[in-house]
Parts: structure tokens; C-alpha cells; sequence
């Protein structure tokens, strides 16, 4: 047994199995799942690899305000950006799966107090998002999808 730190890769191996198995489960149960998303509004995120242009689609939750929807580059509030916002920052032409409707959709990062109210909204809703917020010293993003 090796006592190495685990590598970026390795991290990203487990990180995309675990996706496999929201998606799977997202797409066998009408967009409901169990787990830590049980009874949380999740959706299905397709990006476009900035440098492999390979198509990439990420679980996660999102907040539905005044017919908009919202998603959050938390990443559990690690100090980078998820892989998934540089996608979309280099092309904002995304596909948005929610329930059993799949559409596509320009991802616009949210600014200033837009941004300042529906980040407090989320985390009023699912503390994590404050403490995600807490532990880094980055802006965590909103991301508006806005359907076309």
C-alpha cells in the first residue's frame, strides 16, 4: 500500500465515477436522486471542453428564481473553479437536463448584487453553500442559463 498523496488525476477519476452514477441515476429516476442530492433540485450541466472540445455533462443543484435558473461553481469551496465553469466561460452554449426535459441554453455568469442575492438565496436554502463560500478566498460564481 503506497502512502503518496492522491494525484489530480486520480482525484479526477473518482470525481468523473461518481458523476457517472448521479447521471445514471438522474436519468433512470425522471431527474430525482438519492444521496447527498436526495430531495434537492439538481440538474444535468453539458459542457464543451475548452481545449478537448469534448462534450462533458456535470449533476448538480440549481436555484429556479422568477422563471430563471441558477447554478453555482462551488466546488465545495475549493480554490479553484470547477473545470465545467472555464467550459462555459470559453463557450457559453450549454445543454440543460432538468427532470425529463433536456434544451439548450447560453450560460451567463451573474455580477455585482445579482450575484450578491442569489448566492444568499441558495445558501439560506442549503447552508453548504455558505460554508463553501466560508472556506475559500474566491468569489464563488452564479451562473444565469438562460434558454434559447
Amino acid at each position: 500500500m503506497s502512502n503518496k498523496e492522491p494525484t489530480r488525476e486520480n482525484a479526477a477519476s473518482a470525481a468523473n465515477a461518481w458523476n457517472a452514477t448521479i447521471i445514471e441515476e438522474f436519468r433512470a429516476n425522471e431527474g430525482k436522486v438519492g444521496g447527498p442530492f436526495e430531495g434537492a433540485p439538481v440538474l444535468l450541466l453539458g459542457t464543451t471542453g475548452a481545449r478537448t472540445r469534448t462534450h462533458r455533462t456535470n449533476p448538480m443543484m440549481f436555484l429556479q428564481v422568477d422563471g430563471k435558473i441558477y447554478v453555482f461553481a462551488s466546488k465545495a469551496g475549493a480554490d479553484t473553479n470547477p473545470d465545467w465553469f472555464h467550459n462555459l466561460v470559453a463557450d457559453s452554449g450549454v445543454t440543460v437536463e432538468i427532470g425529463l426535459e433536456k434544451f439548450e441554453a447560453t450560460a451567463k455568469p451573474v455580477v455585482g448584487e445579482e450575484r450578491e442575492r442569489i448566492y444568499a438565496m441558495q445558501a439560506e436554502r442549503y447552508p453548504g453553500f455558505a460554508e463553501y463560500q466560508e472556506k475559500t478566498t474566491r468569489t464563488i460564481p452564479v451562473v444565469e442559463l438562460i434558454r434559447v
